[in-house]
């Protein structure tokens, strides 16, 4: 059974028995929930149309970091000194910050502020996971960035308006040239 109780900022918090606020990793865990549901966020506001370089590159990143995300309890995650849980901390704070913007953005309708800000995010969540798991290789946002827009570049340099999608105007003056080319044969 879980119980209520009020945070510092007056919000309700629900406890939970099977969660150890004491745990050290525990951020580790939220920092993936949270960026696991920024992300989601944001696909959802850009399926309608076709992503952007940058926007595909920022959704990458956030999967990136996130894959193969490891258990708290993995052999795989350091413990860390007092030191190192400060920084964690203030990498959540400054993750929770941009959050906070990026809420405000999605209200606004503001696709490339979130573009830019799930980038920021993601960028606090990688640096957390760095510090509990830092054999780990993660790539660096510039890393995705350059190979998404070589393949945004080689998929926009596939498509050839004139070859493979003739405007209403072309099409007429085709069929126009056609049928004077026709006609003109039984005169």
């Amino acid at each position: 059974m879980s119980e209520n109780v009020k945070s510092e900022d007056n919000a309700t918090v629900e406890l939970r028995p099977d969660i150890d606020l004491n745990d050290p990793k525990l951020n580790l865990k939220i920092a993936a929930e949270r960026l696991s549901i920024v992300r989601y966020v944001f696909l959802v506001q850009i399926e309608d149309g076709i992503a952007s370089a940058a926007q595909r590159a920022s959704l990458e990143y956030a999967d990136a970091v996130l894959i193969g995300w490891p258990e708290n309890e993995s052999p795989e995650i350091a413990d860390l000194t007092d030191a190192q849980l400060k920084t964690v901390r203030e990498h959540m704070d400054l993750m929770e910050s941009y959050i906070a913007k990026y809420t405000q953005m999605e209200h606004d309708g503001d696709i490339d502020g979130m573009t830019d800000t799930l980038i920021r995010i993601t960028e606090r969540v990688a640096e957390v996971r760095r510090l509990y798991q830092p054999d780990f290789p993660l790539p660096t946002f510039a890393e995705i960035r350059r190979v998404v827009q070589d393949e945004w570049d080689e998929d926009m340099g596939k498509i050839d308006p004139k070859e493979d999608n003739p405007t209403a105007n072309e099409i007429e003056q085709e069929t126009e040239s056609a049928n004077e080319g026709g006609e003109g044969g039984k005169a």
